[in-house]
């Protein structure tokens, strides 16, 4: 059984000190139009887990889904796109690098890009920042039926290319909440770092 059919929302965090105690955790980040919320109700095989909104940069908390006992999937505010005032937007940021910097149980995170517009200079800045922190990235490119599928083997390729450059450690797929393309390969990386069981079906 897929673990992640288990997820259940937790808490909302809009404050570093309100942050749960947690084992092991795996925090999803990208622009706030990357199709975060729809990455995580496909993993849970849900159509309302995580709210997904018509209009991007709704995300203003870091909202913790249990995977199971001291096990989290981390939905971090999206970032880049939101039309918000400035204080707000800085407010995201300062919650979102401190909880990056100062998170022990964080075991890895997953970069969302969509695959028809992969890494802009927002998704290269974040590589920069996470790839000396030495913990795990996983690049998701995800909407890929929006393209044709030699168009998005052909975007993963390249992608692959600019990675092996610039974050050689990053790891990377193709994913589509609508088709499922990539489901079992992302719940099965996401359950090696959370290090619970994983039986994709």
């Amino acid at each position: 059984m897929n673990p992640f059919q288990q997820l259940s929302f937790t808490v909302s965090v809009a404050r570093l000190a309100d942050l749960p105690a947690s084992e092991r955790e795996v925090a999803i980040a990208g622009r706030s139009n990357a199709g975060k919320s729809s990455l995580i109700n496909t993993l849970a095989c849900r159509k309302r887990l995580a709210y997904v909104s018509k209009t991007p940069g709704r995300t203003r908390e870091i909202n913790f889904f249990r995977v199971a006992a001291g096990r989290f999937v981390v939905d971090l505010p999206g970032y880049g796109y939101a039309r918000v005032p400035l204080p707000v937007k800085e407010g995201w940021q300062q919650l979102v690098s401190g909880y990056l910097a100062g998170r022990p149980s964080l075991a890895g995170l997953v970069l969302l890009m969509d695959v028809r517009h992969p890494l802009t200079p927002l998704d290269r800045q974040l590589l920069a920042w996470l790839t000396p922190s030495g913990k795990p990235v996983h690049a998701v490119l995800t909407k890929a039926d929006k393209l044709s599928r030699q168009g998005a083997a052909r975007t993963l390729a390249e992608v692959r290319k600019v990675l092996e450059r610039e974050a050689p450690a990053v790891s990377l797929q193709l994913f589509s909440s609508f088709t499922r393309q990539g489901v079992d390969e992302l719940a099965e990386r996401l359950a090696t770092w959370l290090e619970i069981k994983n039986a994709p079906g």
